[in-house]
This record gives C-alpha cells, sequence and structure tokens, in this order.
C-alpha cells in the first residue's frame, strides 16, 4: 500500500510538472506562432497597399504625360477645361494644373493664378527622383485638415492625389507608410503615414523584420521608386491574437498534463508488472495450460500446445503477449521457457511413455533461438523426463528466423535432434516458397485470421489455396489454428490435401490444466476405440 501510495503521488507530480511544462511550451508556441501569423499578415498588407500605390502613380505618370503633351495654349481657358475633363475622368486623382518656376500658374481647381496671387517665394518639393519627378506634400492651396496631400509635378504638370484613396485599406492594429529615397541627398523621405523610429534598410528593402518591440513588413515598387512599410507592435500583434495564444496555452497545458499522466502511469504499470513479473519467475509462479491438436478427419487428438499463464499479484491475468514480449525486452524469456517446459514435462512425460505417438508443442521466441543456453537445456530436461525428442515439438513464428543466421542455426540443429519444427502464426510474416525451403521445416500452422475469415466473404479466403498448395509443393504437415465453427473446420476438412491436416481451436477444446487435458485425452481414445470395434457398415 505504501508503495502504491507513493507511485500516486509521483504520478500527480508528473502530472503537474507536465502540465505547467505544457503551459510554457504553449506560451512560446503560442507566441511564436501568433508572431509568425502577424508577419505574414502584414506581409500581405504591405502587398495590398503596393499593389493600390502603383496603380494610383500608374495613373498619375500617365495623366502627366498627357498634360504635357496638351495641344492647347499653356492656361489657356481650352487647356484649363481639357485638364478638368482628365481629372474627372480619373480614379486617384482631385486637381491638376500648370506649375512652372516653383510658382502654380493655373489649375482646375483655382483656374489661371494672378500674378499677384502667386507664392512669393518658389515652391520647394518634399523629393525629388533622379527621373525629374518633384513630390510636394500639403501644398498651402491644397491642405486639408488632418489629412496628408500629395502632390507631384512632372515637367511643367502636376497632379493631386485624393487624400482619401488609402482610407478602405485602413486595418488596425496594422498602420503603414510610404516613403521615398531622395535621389539628390539619398535621405529616406515620408510621403504617408508615421515614420517610425526604425533602421533604413526596413523602409528600403523587401522583407519582414522586427526592430525593438515592433514587427515590419516592407514591398518596394519595381516601377517606381516608392516603398510600402506596413507595421504594428508585437503587443498588438498577440492581444489581436489572444484567443488563439491562448488556445494554444491550455492545449498545450493539457496535453502536458496528458503526456504526464501517461508517462506516469506507462512507467507504474511496466516496472510494477517487470518486478512481479520477475518474482513470479524466480518463484515459479507461472502455470501452463493446454490446447488439444486432433487429427481433422478422424478427431483423434494427435498432441497439444503448451500455453504459459501468469496472474499478477493483485490477481489479474495478464496476457501472455504482455508478459512474454516484456520479458522478452528485459532479458529473461529463457527462465520462462524453462519453467513452462518443466511442467509440461512433469505433467505428461507418463502420458507420452504410454503413448509415444502423443506431442506436446511448445512456443520458441527469437531469443530463445540465438541463446546458447537454449539447446543444452531442452536436451537436459528431455534426458531427465526419460522423453524422446520427437515428442517435443517446436512451434516457432515466422519473423523469429526473418535475416537471423543463429536461428536458422539453430532450427537445423533442432531438427538433427529429432524434434519437429513448425512455423506459428504462418501469413502474417513473409515466407515464400524459397524461405521454406531453404528453413526446411515440418509443418506450417496457417494463422487464425485466416481461419476465422472463412464464411465472411473476406478476401483473405482466397489465399488459403495458395498457402496450401505451397505446403503441398514442399511436402509439409498443416496445422489449422483457431477453428471456432463446423463451417470451418468442414472447409478444411474438404480440402483434397494429401496427408492429414491437423486442427486446434476452441470447437475442439479451449486450453485447460494438464488434469483436465489428461481426461479429454482419455475419453477421446475412448471414441477412438469405439468407432474402430464398430467396424465398417
Amino acid at each position: 500500500m505504501r508503495a502504491r501510495n507513493q507511485r500516486m503521488l509521483v504520478g500527480l507530480a508528473v502530472t503537474l510538472i507536465g502540465a505547467v511544462g505544457g503551459v510554457a511550451v504553449g506560451d512560446l508556441l503560442g507566441r511564436a506562432i501568433t508572431l509568425r501569423q502577424a508577419e505574414r499578415r502584414l506581409d500581405e498588407y504591405a502587398s495590398r497597399i503596393l499593389t493600390e500605390g502603383e496603380a494610383s502613380t500608374g495613373e498619375s505618370r500617365t495623366l502627366l504625360a498627357t498634360m504635357n503633351a496638351s495641344p492647347y495654349a499653356f492656361c489657356s481657358d481650352a487647356e484649363i477645361a481639357y485638364f478638368r475633363k482628365l481629372i474627372f475622368q480619373s480614379q486617384y486623382l482631385k486637381e491638376g494644373g500648370r506649375m512652372r518656376g516653383g510658382r502654380i500658374e493655373c489649375s482646375t481647381v483655382l483656374g489661371r493664378v494672378a500674378e499677384q496671387a502667386r507664392a512669393e517665394e518658389p515652391l520647394m518639393p518634399d523629393v525629388a527622383r533622379q527621373d525629374g519627378t518633384r513630390i510636394f506634400r500639403n501644398l498651402a492651396p491644397f491642405r486639408i485638415d488632418g489629412q496628408t496631400v500629395i502632390a507631384v509635378q512632372l515637367g511643367e504638370s502636376f497632379i493631386v492625389y485624393s487624400p482619401y484613396n488609402l482610407k478602405s485599406l485602413a486595418a488596425p492594429p496594422m498602420r503603414f507608410t510610404v516613403t521615398e529615397v531622395d535621389a539628390a541627398s539619398g535621405r529616406i523621405d515620408l510621403l504617408l503615414g508615421q515614420l517610425p523610429a526604425a533602421s533604413r534598410e526596413i523602409f528600403t528593402r523587401e522583407g519582414v523584420a522586427r526592430q525593438g518591440d515592433t514587427l515590419y513588413a516592407s514591398r518596394c515598387s519595381q516601377r517606381f521608386m516608392s516603398c510600402m512599410t506596413a507595421y504594428m507592435t508585437v503587443g498588438d500583434a498577440l492581444r489581436a491574437e489572444r484567443s488563439h495564444h491562448e488556445a494554444y496555452m491550455l492545449l498545450m497545458g493539457l496535453g502536458g498534463a496528458g503526456f504526464g499522466l501517461l508517462c506516469s502511469l506507462v512507467y507504474q504499470i511496466n516496472r510494477s508488472l517487470e518486478r512481479q513479473l520477475r518474482r513470479a519467475v524466480e518463484n515459479r509462479r507461472l502455470s501452463v495450460v493446454y490446447q488439444p491438436i486432433v487429427e481433422l478427419a478422424s478427431g483423434k487428438m494427435e498432441g497439444a500446445e503448451m500455453l504459459a499463464r501468469w496472474t499478477d499479484e493483485d490477481g489479474a491475468a495478464v496476457s501472455p503477449d504482455v508478459f512474454i514480449r516484456m520479458a522478452e525486452e528485459r532479458g529473461f524469456v529463457g527462465e520462462i521457457t524453462r519453467i513452462v517446459l518443466d511442467c509440461a514435462l512433469a505433467d505428461f512425460a507418463e502420458v507420452i511413455r504410454r503413448r509415444p505417438e502423443f506431442s506436446i508443442s511448445m512456443n520458441v521466441t527469437a531469443t530463445d533461438l540465438a541463446d546458447d543456453r537454449f539447446l543444452p537445456m531442452v536436451e537436459g530436461a528431455l534426458a531427465r523426463a526419460g522423453i524422446a525428442a520427437r515428442n517435443l515439438t517446436m512451434e516457432i513464428t515466422e519473423s523469429s528466423t526473418a535475416r537471423q543466421a543463429k536461428a536458422m542455426e539453430t532450427i537445423y540443429r533442432l531438427r538433427a535432434a529429432g524434434h519437429q519444427v513448425h512455423i506459428d502464426d504462418f501469413g502474417t510474416g513473409f515466407s515464400s516458397l524459397s524461405y521454406l525451403h531453404d528453413l526446411a521445416v515440418d509443418a506450417i500452422k496457417i494463422d487464425k485470421s485466416f481461419t476465422q475469415a472463412i464464411g465472411t466473404g473476406a478476401v483473405t479466403v482466397g489465399i488459403l489455396p495458395q498457402i496450401l498448395a505451397m505446403a503441398e509443393a514442399l511436402g509439409l504437415e498443416v496445422v489449422v489454428e483457431g477453428i471456432e465453427t463446423q463451417e470451418q473446420a468442414d472447409y478444411f476438412a474438404s480440402y483434397p490435401y494429401p496427408h492429414a491436416i491437423l486442427a486446434q481451436g476452441w470447437l475442439f477444446g479451449r486450453p485447460v490444466p494438464a488434469g483436465a487435458l489428461a481426461a479429454m485425452l482419455r475419453e477421446n481414445e475412448g471414441v477412438a476405440a469405439t468407432q474402430s470395434s464398430a467396424g465398417p457398415g
């Protein structure tokens, strides 16, 4: 009880540690994923702004070229009317006109500007491009409170953008800025938005970046000189995806708790079972049951398969698949093999001496085949019991022999000593005609999965004739596992196999203790004797 309580406390501690660790990992993972998603959204946002910016810039360039090629007299009424029509038909522009010597001469809104109304000082551009384009921010005649108004001059014509062009692209908490590189000074000039305090490369080079507590994504035009930079703070990004971030923390916390619980349970189960199994082996507290093997045509019991059984210290039966595999992995399965063989010989030595045709079958693991002590152990046990090798059949799975030279050598030595060798669970592995020929075994045991498919319409049934044909070609005996119904027995009984087919399954008897099997054997012999004395007809 104390050990169990200690294991429970350890399991609880591991579960709590797993939960806390999961939350921490979820926080880091959620934060990383959220910021990565934020960078992707910023990059997409910058791309949308760039697309819109290139469209508006392309329109302004086309219009400026058209205005500079005006067929009308400079700032004449006809030219102003012509300009008004062009501006009206544009999508992104609100104003256009003529500018000479840094002074506005006329526009679609102002008309012709009187000489005395012109600015005393020439208007100076905020940005001068290499192609001669001059960009002005918030020229006095076109200012709108709270908005940034951009004017562009090329030659003696200028246009004014609508300050509302990019308003539809607003997507808080993301913000953007549009920058140009001044051709003369090389400095970065702000056209739209606010210029964050960041390095020059962020605004002049495409890509995503993080500086300080702010994420950036820039896209630069291949046609023009401008770059669009979208940005937002890490805090804004995390707050925008707070639910996702918390979900990651919750899921990872639950996953960590589950993993911790699983680890503690697996550790407790595996370790406790191993300790109990080792104690059971040391104290020989394993039991052996026997399942009859009969000749299918006559029903005569020809032998029995010995099967190890173990009940743990809590009284729960443990599957052989579990404890045999555990013993094999931990390196003490040979001790179980020795116990099972000793029990079987003690139970049936006298029966075999009276019925020399009766044989018992023993399952042999891959570890047994590779163990140099296995053959001497078997020989010694048989000698002490006074039993011949022919009365002990070795059942070996296909996987135990694959690509293992040591296993193949042991099989040859077993057959040379007089043992029958059967390939168990045949059909579930990788046997072929050449493989069985090289192995030179005595019989195959058809796996119960094929037997249970009979009458179900499963495609597996179609393989049975091929298996039987393979066995017939090699002159092998056939043992059929898992026969539970008369239909299954009739299927094999009707097959024209040249040798007697042996059968094993619940239809003929479940695994039982030695005394019960001895009684079944006596009853079986009595039935056979009655049938024999009755004779034909």
